[in-house]
């Protein structure tokens, strides 16, 4: 058993089973523990499996026990776990930990009050259920992907904080607090049961909102907020370093133009801080003009180290 600090936070006094797996399901649980629960992870004998690794910070703040779940013992012991415990988070594929003898109804019939969170990429059924897959995959087939990268380029995968920690693990988490608030209010024992795929797709919602009144376009790299826009994106200064730039709202850019002395027209010639701030010939709310307005900032940015 290894010990660790004593966490204080919403959560003290809140016992959590984590049967250990990688990526959302160590995330979930690291945010609880961070929040202030206690948090038990049930690892295998010998570690081991892709993304465990010593020194993983998404294993911090809590115990660990190495227990065999094939074993009838090691089964029993997790239940008796279960049993004291508020709450249990696992990443298995479906219907793994009912093999195991450890599913929602072996676990709520150790313990009527406990909150079960699984977490899965695809769901507990449906046609990819029990396909293997990463966040990249998820993300394709919600659509998340196609909107991240440059126009006129193929799609880049955003690391794997879209789906795993923002859709997945994240996602786990508030279902798992919400269920325990429920709970604590008089509820019976809850199944939380996220995916990624539902996580991502709830990200995307005003994404989705803005399609659907015409603000957004489809392809890629030419909106407001996907690096279309000039006064929305990274630019490279003089020292081969990088600014980046998120001068939405217009009193923003107005103060940006002031300060930089950039050429209200998009051109090369030197302007006054005070003509540039008051004379801006190109509208930058019109998609036609980005271009120009993005070629002049880059030259700007060039000029100066960051």
């Amino acid at each position: 058993m290894v010990t660790r600090v004593t966490n204080q936070g919403p959560l003290t006094g809140v016992r959590v089973i984590e049967l250990a797996g990688i990526g959302p399901g160590p995330f979930a649980s690291m945010m609880l523990a961070d929040l202030g629960a206690d948090v038990v992870r049930v690892d295998r004998p010998g570690g081991g499996g892709f993304g465990a690794f010593p020194g993983d910070l998404l294993n911090r703040n809590r115990r660990s026990i190495a227990v065999d779940l094939k074993q009838p013992e090691g089964r029993d012991l997790v239940l008796d776990l279960v049993a004291g415990a508020d709450a249990l988070v696992e990443g298995f594929r479906p219907g793994v930990t009912e093999r195991l003898g450890l599913g929602p109804d072996d676990c709520l019939a150790a313990n009527p009050k406990l909150v079960y969170g699984r977490m899965t990429g695809w769901g507990q059924d449906g046609p990819l259920a029990q396909r293997a897959g990463h966040d990249i995959d998820y993300l394709a087939l919600t659509g998340a992907l196609h909107g991240v990268g440059r126009a006129g380029e193929r799609p880049v995968p955003p690391m794997n904080l879209l789906g795993d920690y923002g859709g997945g693990g994240m996602m786990l988490a508030l279902g798992v607090v919400a269920a325990l608030y429920a709970v604590r209010g008089g509820a019976p024992g809850q199944v939380v049961d996220a995916a990624i795929v539902d996580g991502v797709s709830v990200l995307a919602t005003q994404i989705h909102a803005l399609r659907g009144i015409g603000l957004w376009q489809d392809p890629r790299g030419v909106n407001l907020l996907d690096g279309g826009a000039p006064f929305y994106d990274t630019y490279e200064c003089a020292d081969g370093r990088y600014v980046a730039v998120g001068a939405l709202e217009p009193q923003f850019y107005a103060e940006l133009v002031r300060l930089t002395g950039f050429p209200p027209d998009g051109g090369d010639g030197p302007q006054d801080a005070g003509a540039a701030a008051g004379g801006e010939a190109l509208d930058r709310d019109d998609p036609a003009n980005w271009p120009a307005l993005r070629a002049a900032w880059a030259r700007l940015f060039r000029t100066r180290t960051r």
